[in-house]
């Protein structure tokens, strides 16, 4: 306690060996004797109306010119403002601390007891494995967490920013030090180097590293705090968002991954968490064996209904009727926390949380039922199952009714063990939505209409989102038009549409001959899934001259082959669409 003692009995405050370290003036300084020295006598707080006055009475209201005095010394963080009781962040205006009380904080406490406030480290010494390094990036996370909590007054800490700051540098050095003794590698510092992570992804990356170990599912998930963790202001908060976003390094290569959760107030949550390769690879960097969670790819694997379909395009990519993408935005609004409050309200949410949607996309083929879908899905961050309904009729007389069955109970529970209840697909749907025969019949016609029965059935109890693609809508039995709450048509683009779509789908890095134009490829009446194959038919002949240059020619002679086949309604020759 010598420090305490010497600060506190010094007659002239600046020679007191801890006052270097204050930097402060000398009256500033005078006040923080004063309340060391009651301090010392167990009295912890002050209050600052009695501060003032004890010291200063040459005048009626002189101590109300001191009062900016004892606000720069809380902002220094040497002291602590105390309100009725419990410590409180020090952004009142200087006016209004004159009725409350303060106490040293925390780092004053130190500098009394230790006489510094400057970190010793320990010798700078090689890693002798990676979880001595983790523990010094761990400490490293946690000092950021602190300046991120300090900065917004959600703690007590009361160390300043700018110590909290150098203490931060000082542990970064030494790692960097460390690492250049290091002759065995660092798996972590490995992986940055071959994702070419930057300084923010690096952090975003350890600090849910740090969430691993722990074994916590808590304040180093949210976005905000990971976003807060690597942000100085608010700018750094609105441009570090992108690294959290679709399309970003550490979503992309599959570094990290989340989940969208409905909360309790209807609004959507991110949670994220490393991948498990990445996981393994940290945790058993010697074993090759892969440690995976139950995802909805994996578990499609090791069955043999549903397709697990990847979606690359979200609906802003989608040339969309206007009415029609009106209908989806509609729909994804379902999960707005003010939609969702009022749903709630009118009864009309109960257990499901989630988007409620039974949808028929009908129109001629390649107008883009299917791709509309499953952009739809990436849309909602929602993963996509597929399923071919014409497969039914190939299945064994008698065990269709069963099959159909088997096909939402399936499907039910791979929902329920994935991480994110997956869309329902179900592409050529005609025979399921037809209108089931009349009177007797053949055995064939009563096993068809026991099989829509059931399916009927299926549909009135699925929960979630469901999307049948159908040709027709005219031949739809009436019952099950009625079970679905959307019914958006799909007609043939018109020019606008097509000249939308060539431009979109054209390859930007190909060369095309001088005086090259668009619009006269618009004019033929043709759909998305007839564009997107006559481009690739058309790259497939270009690619293999050897001046490959797109010519006007070479388009009329796809147009021409296309729009001529007599094969209208079978599998298009040529690239899959």
């Amino acid at each position: 306690m010598k420090y305490l003692i010497d600060f506190i009995e010094q007659k002239s405050v600046t020679k007191s060996i801890i006052f270097p370290h204050l930097k402060c003036s000398k009256e500033e300084a005078f006040l923080l004797q004063y309340i060391c020295r009651r301090y010392a006598k167990g009295i912890e707080e002050v209050s600052v109306f009695e501060l003032l006055t004890e010291n200063y009475k040459e005048g009626e209201y002189a101590y109300l010119t001191r009062l900016p005095l004892v606000k720069n010394l809380l902002d220094m963080g040497w002291l602590t403002q105390i309100n009725f009781g419990q410590t409180k962040t020090h952004d009142d205006s200087t006016l209004e601390i004159l009725t409350a009380s303060v106490a040293p904080s925390i780092s004053m406490i130190r500098l009394l007891e230790e006489g510094t406030l400057e970190i010793i480290l320990p010798e700078i010494k090689p890693y002798t494995d990676h979880l001595e390094y983790l523990q010094d990036q761990f400490d490293v996370v946690e000092l950021m967490h602190k300046i991120a909590t300090y900065k917004h007054g959600f703690t007590d800490n009361s160390l300043s920013i700018g110590k909290l700051k150098n203490k931060l540098g000082l542990l970064t050095k030494r790692i960097e030090e460390r690492l250049g003794l290091t002759k065995e590698p660092i798996v972590v510092e490995e992986l940055f180097k071959e994702k070419e992570l930057d300084e923010r992804e690096q952090r975003i990356f350890l600090a849910l590293l740090k969430e691993e170990y722990s074994g916590g599912e808590g304040q180093f998930r949210d976005m905000n705090t990971l976003i807060e963790l690597i942000s100085f202001d608010d700018y750094e908060k609105i441009k570090n968002r992108a690294l959290l976003e679709e399309g970003a390094k550490l979503i992309e290569q599959e570094i990290i991954d989340y989940e969208e959760i409905l909360n309790m107030f209807g609004g959507i949550s991110r949670s994220f968490y490393l991948s498990d390769e990445v996981m393994q690879r940290i945790i058993h960097p010697s074993k090759s064996k892969k440690v995976t969670k139950l995802k909805l790819d994996m578990l499609v694997k090791e069955q043999e209904i549903f397709e697990f379909i990847k979606p690359e395009t979200t609906l802003e990519d989608v040339v969309l009727h206007p009415k029609t993408r009106e209908t989806l935005e509609t729909l994804i609004k379902q999960v707005d926390k003010s939609v969702y409050k009022k749903l709630k309200e009118w009864g009309l949410k109960n257990k499901h949380k989630g988007i409620d949607a039974k949808i028929i996309f009908y129109g001629h083929p390649g107008t883009g039922k299917t791709m509309t879908a499953v952009s739809l899905a990436k849309t909602l961050k929602r993963p996509i199952l597929g399923f071919d309904c014409s497969r039914i009729l190939s299945m064994y007389v008698g065990e269709s009714e069963k099959n159909v069955r088997k096909i939402f109970d399936d499907f039910k529970t791979l929902s329920e063990k994935a991480k994110v209840e997956p869309i329902l697909l179900l592409n050529e749907a005609d025979q399921f939505l037809s209108s089931r025969s009349e009177g007797h019949g053949s055995s064939a016609d009563k096993m068809h209409n026991q099989m829509q029965n059931i399916f009927l059935e299926q549909i009135e109890k699925f929960e979630g989102i469901l999307i049948a693609t159908t040709n027709l809508l005219d031949n739809i039995d009436k019952a099950f038009s009625r079970r679905f709450n959307y019914k958006i048509e799909f007609k043939k683009p018109g020019k606008r549409q097509r000249l939308q779509m060539w431009q979109s789908m054209l390859p930007e890095n190909a060369d095309y001959e001088d005086g090259f134009e668009i619009e006269p490829l618009a004019i033929h009446d043709l759909t998305g899934g007839q564009i997107n194959l006559i481009i690739k038919n058309t790259a497939y002949r270009v690619a293999a001259r050897e001046e490959s240059v797109f010519t006007m020619q070479d388009f009329k002679e796809e147009i021409a082959a296309e729009t001529g086949s007599s094969f209208e309604g079978s599998a298009s020759m040529g690239f899959k669409v």
